[in-house]
């Protein structure tokens, strides 16, 4: 292995452990008030189990991921077998049984309102080139990780191409591809050497390119958000950059809320730990904000940017085998290469 391909694999691990260190972190806390976060928790130090108003990961304990890198998994599972190929029919069908395996557990924790509503339309018997057109929230971003993992940013159509391959079926609209392709392109460009500052500029080029694919829904759209937001944290106290994240940028499943902030977090990230369990402690869509910013962070800084121990619990907690999973994503990245 050359030293160019191990600085591939280790960034490409960075990402996808980035993403379940963030999503772990979160889970205790998603969907909670940033005061009742603070109350029940305090600052978030690491994984905590889930405390006594979590209603959607009820006694789940420190360390347990959510639906962010579950799917993500099942993502990467689908694009490895089917040598980068994404069918839709198969994608659908393992999301509906992945809900299907939750519900058995008494899982709150299930499919996000664009996702269940695009799947029980193909369900219907919709043309799955039209099921995700309404589908404006964070799904789609949130398990874009393996897209960008397995396809490298440039050339330009490729990979768009990919990112609405995994999009269309819950998320094919302006606001839900733009937002998937702004924390793809991150992710992907850290992969290939971007720092920071590139990443997120590439984000945010490609979500003007994405939103142009796919059906219009009214809304702010995503790559103006991004550079307005990264600039107005560049602009401002560090001390004030979790307050404005989450009172004027926003953290809701609206993916230009949370999709902006994670990508507005990690712009300004001196410490991608910190980074993330700031996103933790913001609330709203925590595990879901933490998980895009410790995907397009580790991208960027590789797996020095995460504590090994957590990289090690929080694969052991959830039964991940994520170097595996990055080294069949890489083997399809390398024949995009060739």
């Amino acid at each position: 292995m050359t030293i160019e391909d191990r600085t591939s694999a280790d960034k490409a691990l960075g990402a996808f452990a980035g993403l379940a260190l963030g999503d772990a972190l979160g889970m205790p806390t998603q969907s909670m008030s940033r005061q009742e976060i603070a109350e029940d928790y305090g600052p978030i130090g690491g994984f905590v189990p889930a405390g006594p108003r979590q209603k959607i990961a009820a006694g789940m304990p420190a360390g347990s991921v959510t639906d962010d890198t579950e799917q993500a998994v099942l993502l990467a599972e689908l694009l490895i077998e089917h040598d980068g190929a994404l069918p839709a029919d198969e994608f659908a069908r393992r999301l509906l049984a992945w809900e299907r395996d939750m519900i058995a557990k008494d899982s709150l924790d299930l499919l996000g309102p664009s996702t269940k509503a695009a799947l029980q339309r193909l369900q219907d018997g919709e043309d799955p080139g039209v099921t995700g057109r309404g589908g404006s929230t964070n799904g789609a971003a949130m398990r874009i990780a393996p897209v960008a993992i397995a396809v490298p940013v440039n050339p330009r159509v490729p990979f768009l191409d990919a990112v609405q391959d995994s999009a269309r079926i819950t998320h094919n609209s302006s606001i839900g591809l733009a937002a998937a392709a702004a924390v793809g392109a991150a992710v992907s460009a850290g992969i290939d050497g971007a720092g920071i500052a590139d990443a997120i500029a590439t984000a945010a080029d490609y979500a003007d390119l994405a939103e142009r694919r796919a059906h219009w829904v009214a809304g702010g759209r995503i790559g103006p958000r991004v550079r307005w937001a990264a600039a107005l944290l560049q602009g401002s106290d560090p001390a004030d950059h979790a307050r404005i994240a989450t009172d004027l940028i926003g953290t809701s499943v609206a993916a230009q809320e949370s999709v902006v902030a994670a990508l507005a977090l990690a712009a300004v990230s001196t410490d991608p730990w910190q980074t993330l369990r700031t996103a933790a402690g913001l609330g709203g869509d925590t595990d879901t904000v933490a998980a895009m910013a410790g995907a397009v962070l580790g991208a960027v800084h590789g797996t020095a940017a995460w504590p090994a121990r957590a990289i090690t619990e929080v694969q052991q907690r959830n039964g991940l085998a994520l170097a595996d999973l990055c080294t069949g994503l890489l083997a399809i990245r390398a024949r995009h290469r060739a």
